[in-house]
C-alpha cells in the first residue's frame, strides 16, 4: 500500500469514528466505537487518542469519548448550512411562536434530510422525534418530499430506487406512488404527510429559495394527525419561508 492510500485509509476510518456519534449516542466507551465503526479495537484505541490530541473528540472522566468542541469550531467556519440557519432562526421564532408546533429547517444530504435546527414546543400537542443534526429518509417526511420535488430527475430516481423501509405502517414506499406525491408537492408549493414518522404526528413542509431562486432548504412543521390540522399552518409557512428566502437573497419564494 502507498503512502498515500495508507492516508486515505486512515482518515476513512476516522470519519468513521466520527460517524459513531449521533443524537442517541453522543458519548461512548472506546470498545463501543469500535463496534460501530467496524474498525479493530487497537485499531480504534489509537486513532481516537490522535483524535483527542488534535481536539476533535474529548475524553471524560468516564473514559467515555465524545465529539470535541474543536470539531462545531471547523464545522462553523465557511459553511453555507450555518449561514442558511442564521438567517432562518429569526423568523423560525416568529413561526414558532405563532404555531405553537415543533418547527424544524432541513437540507438534502444524499438520499437522507439533515436537520439543521429545530424549535421544540413546549405546549406541542404531538411527539416529534427529530432533533437537530439528525436525519430521517429524504422519502418518508415531508421536508424530504419538497426537497425531493425540487432535485434533478436523476436525484429522485436513485431515491426511489434504493430500499425504502416503512417508518410506520403509513409510510408509503411505493415508487410510483411516491412519484405522485413528488408532483402534487411541486404543483401544490407544499408537501403534507400524515402518519408517515410517526402515526400520531403530521409532517407539513415547504421549500425555502435561495440565490438564483433555487430551492436550498425545507421548513416544516410537526402537527396532529387529525383531519383539518393542515391547512391553517401553510399560510404561515409559505410567509415564513419567503422571508427566510429574502434574507438569503432570493427574489422568488413557494406559492401555493
Amino acid at each position: 500500500m502507498d503512502d498515500g492510500t495508507a492516508r486515505e485509509n486512515l482518515l476513512a476510518r476516522a470519519v468513521r469514528i466520527l460517524e459513531a456519534f449521533d443524537a442517541d449516542h453522543p458519548s461512548l466507551p472506546v470498545a463501543a466505537v469500535a463496534r460501530r465503526a467496524d474498525i479493530p479495537v487497537p485499531t480504534t484505541y489509537r486513532l481516537v487518542a490522535e483524535l483527542v490530541d488534535l481536539g476533535l473528540l474529548e475524553r471524560g472522566s468516564d473514559r467515555r469519548v465524545r465529539v470535541g468542541v474543536r470539531m462545531w469550531e471547523l464545522a462553523s467556519r465557511s459553511s453555507e448550512t450555518v449561514s442558511l440557519r442564521d438567517a432562518a432562526i429569526p423568523f423560525m421564532d416568529d413561526l414558532h411562536a405563532a404555531v405553537r408546533q415543533h418547527t424544524q429547517l432541513a437540507v438534502l444530504e444524499g438520499d437522507e434530510v439533515l436537520y439543521l435546527e429545530r424549535k421544540s414546543a413546549r405546549g406541542a400537542e404531538v411527539v416529534n422525534i427529530t432533533r437537530t443534526a439528525s436525519r430521517l429518509p429524504a422519502f418518508a417526511c415531508s421536508s424530504g418530499l419538497v426537497l425531493l420535488a425540487a432535485a434533478p430527475v436523476d436525484v429522485q430516481e436513485r431515491v426511489l430506487a434504493s430500499p425504502l423501509e416503512k417508518l410506520t405502517p403509513y409510510t408509503v414506499t411505493d415508487p410510483a406512488e411516491l412519484r405522485r406525491q413528488l408532483a402534487e408537492t411541486r404543483y401544490r408549493g407544499f408537501a403534507a404527510v400524515r402518519g408517515w414518522v410517526h402515526v400520531q404526528a403530521s409532517g407539513v413542509a415547504v421549500p425555502i429559495h435561495g440565490p438564483g431562486d433555487q430551492v436550498v432548504a425545507a421548513l416544516s412543521v410537526i402537527i396532529p394527525n387529525e383531519e383539518g390540522r393542515v391547512a391553517p399552518v401553510v399560510p404561515a409557512l409559505m410567509a415564513t419561508a419567503r422571508g427566510i428566502g429574502r434574507a438569503l437573497g432570493a427574489t422568488a419564494g413557494p406559492t401555493a
